[in-house]
């Protein structure tokens, strides 16, 4: 059985229970050692073979995972953050079904939601926005054409940019010429509950310099939205006019 585990986005805490006992099973460590931190391996068995596919191609990654199920070895493909968010697990999981070995993912914490729980945020903020946009800039690897991010950012929603900070003042300039205001805010998260975490705030008229000046060039994630600033609805949810499932609000009938 191949287990490819979320292992959070950086504190060793913060990963699921069921991930953390699956990492300690393991016969085969197989980690993104670009990405994870190495503290979640620390509970790893003795004689445990751990491998950081950082300086491995995709068949190199197969030929461990396969080589180590078929001899009966429990394996844990450790992942940052969540899996499913820019993980490439897809085409990991598809080798391995053609293979006719099972596999299981178990979820992690994203760096983007770790990164509103460090700025004490929440992205869905009533009367501000109620959608959050997980994207990326075009780099090397390109985006689909209907999701360029000056499209995307006509809907002024919340969005999380990842893999992007290397290219702040171009993200910036998009993001102005695609609908968002010179002075929406942003926050730049550098390793997001990390012990060297920093943070970085600003608009998107300024945050490209202050994030120059930090030496930030990558591993951060940055979000942008009137969500970050401090002018809101409260919610319908625990509005004592507002009537539920569960309760009546009052005055009701």
């Amino acid at each position: 059985m191949i287990h490819f585990i979320g292992a959070g986005p950086g504190d060793p805490e913060l990963m699921t229970m069921k991930g953390r006992r699956l990492i300690d099973e393991a016969d085969v460590i197989i980690y993104a050692g670009s990405l994870v931190n190495p503290e979640v391996l620390k509970g790893a068995k003795p004689g445990a073979e751990i491998r950081d596919s950082a300086y491995m191609n995709l068949d190199e990654v197969m030929e461990v995972m396969v080589g180590a199920a078929r001899k009966g070895l429990r394996v844990a493909r450790v992942h940052t953050g969540d899996p499913a968010i820019y993980g490439a697990i897809r085409e990991q999981i598809d080798r391995l079904e053609e293979a006719g070995i099972e596999c299981e993912v178990v979820p992690g914490v994203s760096s983007f939601l770790a990164t509103a729980a460090v700025l004490k945020k929440e992205y869905t903020l009533p009367g501000v926005s109620q959608t959050v946009i997980v994207t990326r800039m075009e780099g090397r690897t390109p985006v689909p054409e209907k999701e360029k991010l000056l499209d995307l950012a006509r809907h002024n929603a919340s969005m999380a940019i990842f893999l992007s900070v290397g290219f702040m003042e171009e993200m910036c300039e998009t993001l102005i010429a695609g609908g968002y205001p010179p002075d929406t805010p942003v926050a730049v998260v550098y390793k997001a509950t990390w012990p060297e975490q920093k943070i970085v705030a600003g608009s998107l008229s300024d945050i490209a310099a202050k994030v120059k000046a930090e030496n930030i060039e990558k591993t951060a994630l940055t979000v942008v939205g009137g969500f970050l600033g401090d002018e809101y609805d409260l919610s319908k949810l625990y509005d004592r006019n507002f009537t539920t499932g569960y309760r009546k609000g009052e005055g009701s009938a």
